[in-house]
């Protein structure tokens, strides 16, 4: 039984992962700025969850909000790195995550990693590098730090997450779409009117409903029944799906750099999640 829902938790996080990473494939069609854009998905996202929920348990506990606010956070942080770094710079940056997570979850959740977490962490490091090779660059300052401090709030929001295991963390997402969604608002106010077409309607119903909405209830269902780690570094083939949607969509073949650096990830954190799957509880 343990292990059917460690075996649950991981493709529910592999699904979570392949919904996130349609964001970037969706956002390029909206020709809105990105917090109008982050708002109205967090929006709409929160309608999702509210209405799966039906009767949310918000208590307020130390948990419940410090995952809110960090996924509020690394949302933010991470779409104000895109805007003053390299997109590739920003997503490399964040997803040093899990080496985060690792030392974050000993301390707080006293999960300690497997083996097999600590094989697969530096050639899932070493996949992203050679992934984007190609787009790396020097960047502005202040967006690669905006990108690592999104890594840290990213790495916060498992390990908080997983410290509801035995409740309900959903409601910690849809609490942290609030907080987005109202912060983004507010800063919209002062910025110009985002152009309003039936493309960019659609386009924001996909990401809020599917791209969030549907994948923060996956990621409730994973968080509950694998460790914070495993399921950071299963996060991390988020942008390995990424060449997939525009070479399905566009056309566009990815590079040898993308194929070898994916193929790595995808292989390491595969072999690390069947070990785990199948290690006896």
């Amino acid at each position: 039984m343990e292990n059917l829902n460690k075996s649950t938790g991981i493709f529910a996080m592999v699904a979570t992962a392949f919904l996130w990473s349609i964001a970037g494939l969706f956002i390029k069609v909206i020709d809105w700025n990105p917090i109008a854009i982050a708002g109205m998905r967090s929006l709409i996202a929160s309608v999702v969850i509210f209405l799966y929920l039906k009767h949310p348990d918000i208590h307020f506990s130390f948990p419940q909000i410090a995952a809110a606010v960090a996924n509020a956070m690394t949302m933010l942080l991470f779409v104000c790195a895109n805007k003053t770094t390299t997109a590739a710079n920003a997503i490399l940056l964040q997803y040093c995550a899990p080496v985060l997570t690792v030392f974050i979850g000993a301390i707080l959740l006293k999960e300690k990693p497997h083996g097999e977490n600590l094989v697969a962490l530096p050639l899932v490091v070493a996949g992203m590098v050679i992934m984007f090779f190609d787009r790396l660059g020097g960047g502005r300052l202040l967006g690669n730090v905006l990108g690592l401090m999104s890594a840290v709030t990213f790495s916060f929001y498992f390990v908080f997450m997983r410290m509801q295991k035995d409740g309900s963390p959903l409601e910690s997402n849809l609490l942290s779409h609030w907080l987005t969604a109202g912060i983004c608002i507010i800063i919209s106010l002062f910025l110009p009117l985002p152009h309003i077409t039936t493309q960019s309607l659609g386009a924001i119903a996909v990401l809020g409903v599917v791209q969030i909405g549907i994948s923060s209830i996956l990621f409730s269902i994973a968080i509950k029944r694998i460790s914070a780690i495993q399921a950071n570094l299963i996060a991390v083939v988020e942008p390995v799906f990424n060449p997939v949607w525009v070479f399905f969509i566009l056309g566009e073949a990815p590079g040898v750099h993308t194929l070898i650096g994916g193929g790595i990830i995808v292989s390491a954190v595969t072999t690390a999640s069947i070990i785990t799957a199948r290690r006896s509880p």
